[in-house]
């Protein structure tokens, strides 16, 4: 008798892979340009369709992002990615972020919004009402642009220099997000604070602030804790449909101290594929793409499949 629960056949999770990105910007390892492009195309290349590529930042802030142009000129160069229908996203703070990205051939863009005065001050040198700010202007540009946008929710669920981010809170960035736009809305735990009754909760709330608005709902968990997959569960009973990881479980915010480790895709993909949600990615190309990343890193990777193998056995 199988072991796989029943769900809708409908009930299929979209995996956005972050390892070029959030993986890399903190990651003590470094990797060629060429070397960026293969690990995002070898994560297109195992059927994920939304990767976060680079982000266009200051590259005296985050050195390892000061390539994003020429990481996107290579892979538009490459025709992968638009062969197979799989698309770009360029994280951007502010307008000269967003017309470099556009600049460059992204497909999405994403800003971001953090939770806290504080951790918003150390992380993009403004408050979060600033922030907020800045995230409409480029919502605006993006629907000029014809291009979809998202906005990122960090520190969600807690913060490195403030402690607990409550509800209230949350619910007033919300509602103010809500008001620019946005395609999408992603709750990020940037510290790897949250656990799973935080994220019902959460959900719940960004389900009712975003009523019947046409913003979508992604969640985006950092492992710090060792809480990442419990999350990620939650999240996904609680009707999230799109989940951010990174292959390998690397990276995590340079800027808030400690919090190391994404969730791990191969472990996401694994978890859900045997809760009987389809995620269209092939896990033993993934696993095999682990193998790659800790060789070019130069260092072991935090995920646990790559290490334990798939179950059952193939």
């Amino acid at each position: 008798m199988s072991r796989t629960p029943q769900v809708p056949a409908s009930s299929g999770v979209t995996i956005v892979e972050v390892s070029a990105r959030d993986g890399l910007q903190a990651d003590p390892g470094e990797l060629s340009t060429d070397q960026k492009v293969e690990l995002i195309l070898r994560s297109v290349r195992t059927g994920i369709r939304r990767i976060e590529t680079v982000s266009f930042v200051n590259p005296q802030r985050v050195p390892k992002m000061a390539d994003a142009d020429a990481v996107m000129a290579a892979l538009r160069a490459d025709g992968t990615m638009a062969a197979l229908g799989a698309r770009a996203i360029g994280l951007v703070l502010n307008r000269r972020g967003f017309d470099r990205a556009v600049d460059a051939g992204v497909d999405e863009v994403n800003a971001v919004v953090v939770c806290s005065d504080e951790f918003a001050r150390r992380n993009q040198g403004r408050d979060t009402a600033e922030l907020i700010e800045v995230a409409a202007e480029v919502c605006g540009a993006a629907r000029d642009a014809g291009l979809p946008v998202s906005v990122t929710l960090a520190a969600s669920f807690g913060c490195p220099y403030e402690g607990e981010v409550g509800p209230d809170r949350l619910a007033w960035v919300l509602g103010e997000v809500v008001g620019a736009g946005p395609d999408e809305i992603a709750l990020a735990d940037s510290i790897g604070a949250a656990v799973p009754t935080d994220v019902r909760e959460r959900v719940a709330l960004a389900a009712e602030v975003i009523g019947a608005a046409p913003i979508g709902l992604r969640a985006h968990f950092h492992n710090t804790r060792n809480t990442g997959l419990a999350n990620a569960t939650a999240a996904v009973e609680s009707g999230v449909r799109v989940l951010d990881s990174s292959l390998g479980g690397i990276g995590g915010c340079p800027f808030a101290p400690g919090a190391t480790g994404n969730i791990a895709t191969e472990d996401l993909v694994h978890l859900l594929h045997r809760m009987g949600y389809d995620t269209g990615v092939d896990l033993e190309a993934t696993c095999a793409n682990v193998a790659w990343v800790q060789e070019a890193l130069g260092h072991p990777v935090p995920g646990a499949l790559a290490r334990a193998g798939i179950f059952p056995p193939r």
